[in-house]
C-alpha cells in the first residue's frame, strides 16, 4: 500500500562520494515529473532526530538539472545514527511525518542503509524508503559484483595522485608510503595500486585474521623494499589500506606517542585520526637504523581528496540511473511483500532491481561487508605485478642469499625472520 502523503524526502548520510549530486538530481527530476513534491533534508539525520523541520528546502528541476557533474553534496551529509540516539528512530519518523513525507530516499553506505532499514521497519509502510548505496570503499555486497557509486571516480583520482608520487619517487630515489581510505575492505587501495603500478599494496584481507601485530605489517613493507633493492631499484611506492590499522590491537596503537583512539557515532574507530602512514614510516626507518643505515621515505594519506571529486562519466551515468530507479521503485503501488516498506535499489547485469534490507544484514543484525577475495584469480594477477617477498624467494638459494646479504643476516636467519611475510 502506498503512502497517502505525496511528498518525497531526500537525505545523505556518511562520508561524501562522487556522484551524490547526480543521484539527488535524478530523484528530484523523476519525482517532480511524477507529480511529487520533493523536500531536500540537510545534514542527514542530524536534525530529524532532534525533531527539527527547518533544515530543509523544496527542490525543483531548476535547482538540480545541472548538478550531476558536481562533486560534494548540495544537501551536505552527516554521520548521525538515529538508532544510536535516544528515541532517535521514533523522533526521526515523527519529524518526517510532520514534513508530510511519505517517501524517503536515503543515500549512503552500510551504516546509512542500516538506519534506513530501521526507519522503514518502524514506519510499517507509512513511509516507504529507498536506499541508494554509495561508498568509495566499495564494500557493500551488491549483486553481480557491481561497484558502489563513487568507487570508480575515487580510484581514478587516487591513481593519478599515486602516479605523480611514483615519478617523484623515481626522480629522488626514495620511497613513499601511502595510506588510502577503506575501513573494512581493501578494494580502493588495491584498485589504486593495480592501476598505478604501485610497487606493493597491502590490504587487511591478506592477513586472514582479526588481529595483526604492527611488526608483521612492517615485515611486509621492509621485505618488499629489500627485494626491490636486490633487483637494483632504490625507489618505490607502498599503498596501504587504512583498514589495516583496525587489525592492530588498540592497546598497541595507544602506546604510540601522538595516537589517540576515538570512535564515530556508529561505534567505529576513527581511522582517519590514526596516522598509519607515519607509524609505518617510523617502523621501517627504525629497522634500517638498527642496521646502521638511514632510509629516505615520505608518508602520505589519501582519501579526503577523493570523496568530493567531480564524478567521472561512469559514476554520472550510474547515479542518474539509480536516482531515477529509486523514485520508480517508491511509486510502485504493488511491490513484492518483502519490499513493501522499502529496500536498496541497485543494478544487476544492466537490469534495475531492488533488494530487501534484510539481505544486507548478517544473522546477528550487523551489516554484510564485501571484502576482497584474496583467493580469486583477479587478486592473484594483482599480486603478480607487485614486488614483495614470496615463498619462492626463500626457496631460491641464490635469491635468498642476496636478500640475506642485503640485511646482514644469514640465509637461515632471514628465512626465519621474514617467512611469515612471504606466506601472505
Amino acid at each position: 500500500m502506498s503512502p497517502d502523503n505525496r511528498r518525497l524526502g531526500i537525505l545523505v548520510g556518511g562520508g561524501p562520494a562522487p556522484g551524490i549530486n547526480g543521484a539527488i538530481s535524478a530523484c528530484v527530476i523523476e519525482a517532480v515529473k511524477s507529480g511529487i513534491e520533493v523536500v531536500g533534508i540537510f545534514d542527514g539525520y542530524a536534525h530529524l532526530v532532534k525533531g527539527e523541520t527547518e533544515h530543509t528546502r523544496l527542490l525543483g528541476i531548476d535547482d538540480v538539472y545541472r548538478i550531476h557533474s558536481q562533486g560534494g553534496s548540495i544537501l551536505r551529509t552527516s554521520r548521525t545514527n538515529p538508532t544510536k540516539e535516544p528515541d532517535g528512530v521514533k523522533t526521526a519518523l515523527a519529524t518526517l511525518k510532520e514534513l508530510g513525507i511519505g517517501y524517503l530516499v536515503s543515500i549512503g553506505g552500510d551504516d546509512t542503509a542500516s538506519s534506513a532499514s530501521a526507519l522503514a521497519e518502524a514506519s510499517d509502510g507509512e513511509i516507504r524508503v529507498a536506499h541508494i548505496p554509495k561508498t568509495i570503499d566499495n564494500d557493500l555486497p551488491l549483486p553481480g559484483d557491481m561497484p558502489t557509486f563513487g568507487f570508480e571516480t575515487a580510484r581514478h583520482v587516487g591513481t593519478e595522485l599515486v602516479l605523480n608520487l611514483m615519478e617523484d619517487a623515481r626522480a629522488t630515489s626514495r620511497w613513499y608510503i601511502v595510506t588510502v581510505m577503506g575501513r573494512n575492505a581493501g578494494h580502493l587501495a588495491l584498485g589504486i595500486g593495480i592501476s598505478s603500478g604501485a610497487t606493493v599494496t597491502v590490504i587487511p584481507e591478506e592477513f586472514r585474521r582479526s588481529q595483526v601485530d604492527l611488526a608483521d605489517i612492517t615485515d611486509v613493507l621492509e621485505s618488499a623494499i629489500i627485494k626491490r633493492r636486490v633487483n637494483g631499484q632504490r625507489d618505490g611506492i607502498a599503498v596501504i589500506a587504512e583498514g589495516v590499522a583496525e587489525l592492530v590491537p588498540p592497546e598497541q596503537l595507544a602506546e604510540i606517542p601522538g595516537v589517540e583512539i576515538d570512535h564515530d557515532p556508529f561505534g567505529h574507530i576513527r581511522l582517519g585520526e590514526i596516522p598509519l602512514a607515519t607509524i609505518l614510516k617510523r617502523q621501517v626507518q627504525q629497522r634500517f637504523a638498527e642496521r646502521g643505515e638511514s632510509f629516505n621515505v615520505i608518508e602520505a594519506t589519501m582519501g579526503y581528496e577523493f570523496r568530493s571529486a567531480s564524478p567521472i562519466p561512469f559514476d554520472i551515468e550510474y547515479t542518474r540511473t539509480l536516482g531515477h530507479w529509486a523514485v520508480t521503485f517508491l511509486l510502485d503501488e504493488s511491490p513484492a511483500e518483502n519490499l513493501k516498506n522499502g529496500g536498496l535499489v541497485c543494478m544487476l547485469q544492466r537490469t534495475l532491481t531492488a533488494l530487501p534490507f534484510e539481505d544486507l544484514r548478517n544473522a546477528d543484525g550487523t551489516p554484510k561487508v564485501r571484502i576482497v577475495d584474496v583467493d580469486s584469480q583477479l587478486y592473484r594477477v594483482a599480486r603478480e605485478y607487485m614486488i614483495r617477498l614470496e615463498s619462492k624467494d626463500l626457496e631460491d638459494e641464490e635469491m635468498l642469499a642476496k636478500l640475506a646479504e642485503a640485511t646482514g643476516m644469514t640465509p637461515a636467519a632471514y628465512a626465519a625472520r621474514y617467512g611469515a611475510a612471504a606466506m601472505l
